[in-house]
């Protein structure tokens, strides 16, 4: 396996990625572009992912999102879904080129946050032969509801619009910690504090901080809307059902109310972080990886 810093450009700012590449490939082989969720780097546990597919004959894309990490991008540490999903978009359009890639072969993985963009992805974007959404974001407003509670989410709300006020006559954007002990944050759920400094140690380039505005977008966030025109897209959703972050009810729910064949859904205990370091990261990785294997070509490596 050889892992490589690339950039792709997206809407003009290049995005910064690993790609990994088998040894010896015969032939063209199948690839997937992965990326994190809510305001994470490409370095915090992903790598694990992507050798876990690469040694299995995949060609992965791991990225920044524009605005993040080692990404460029003017508007830094903001999140705003289409934007992310735009540069999904055009990671599939730069993998596809490479001449080890077969580009009727590529499937897109996500987490979190980007376990929503995916399922938006996937439904819009038929270069997309297999997709799997690890608890994913379904509804913004009702995960923020479940973390904050209803009567703290209507305060938030009216702060929110406090600052689009501001920023409508003076173009200042307020910032906002992902997670903290002692202040508002958009991660308040108590499992996320510590997970976030642990990966902050791996990943340099994170940040603890948003802009009040990406919580806007998230809030007005419901990438499960389109999930019906997924299929003939092999979709597998993993849930964890002890989850605080991305409500596992919730995803079960759309799974089995919009999603249509062929899909799958794996329910796997423990919380949300569990998937990436945690005692059930072997089965979601485990699962992903044999999803792909099942719906992609790939070539047995030397």
């Amino acid at each position: 396996m050889k892992k490589e810093n690339v950039t792709f450009k997206s809407e003009g700012k290049n995005c910064a990625a690993h790609l990994y590449m088998p040894e010896n490939l015969s032939k063209a082989a199948p690839a997937i572009v992965m990326a994190h969720g809510f305001s994470l780097v490409k370095e915090v546990f992903l790598e694990r992912y992507a050798q876990l597919f690469c040694e299995n004959g995949f060609i992965v894309l791991v990225f920044d999102y524009r605005n993040f990490g080692e990404s460029e991008g003017d508007h830094r540490q903001h999140l705003e879904p289409y934007e992310q999903i735009k540069d999904y978009r055009n990671a599939i359009t730069w993998v596809s080129t490479l001449p080890e890639v077969n580009e009727e072969q590529i499937g897109v993985w996500g987490t979190s946050y980007s376990g929503g963009h995916v399922l938006h992805i996937a439904a819009v974007d038929r270069r997309v032969k297999a997709v799997v959404a690890q608890v994913p974001t379904i509804n913004g407003r009702k995960g923020a509801a479940r973390k904050m509670g209803y009567d703290q989410l209507a305060s938030f709300v009216e702060k929110l619009e406090s600052d689009r006020i501001q920023r409508y006559f003076t173009e200042k954007q307020q910032m906002l910690p992902v997670v903290s002990l002692h202040e508002p944050c958009a991660q308040p759920h108590p499992d996320a504090f510590d997970w976030f400094m642990k990966a902050s140690k791996m990943a340099p380039t994170w940040k603890n901080e948003i802009t009040l505005q990406s919580m806007e977008h998230y809030l007005e966030y419901t990438p499960a809307s389109l999930m019906e025109f997924i299929s003939p897209t092999p979709l597998l959703m993993i849930a964890a059902m002890e989850d605080g972050i991305t409500p596992p009810d919730l995803i079960i729910e759309a799974y089995e109310e919009w999603a249509n064949e062929p899909k799958e859904l794996l329910q796997l205990p423990g919380g949300h972080f569990d998937v990436y370091d945690g005692f059930t990261f072997k089965q979601a990785s485990e699962g992903a990886l044999n999803w792909f294997l099942q719906h992609l070509t790939v070539t047995a490596v030397s």
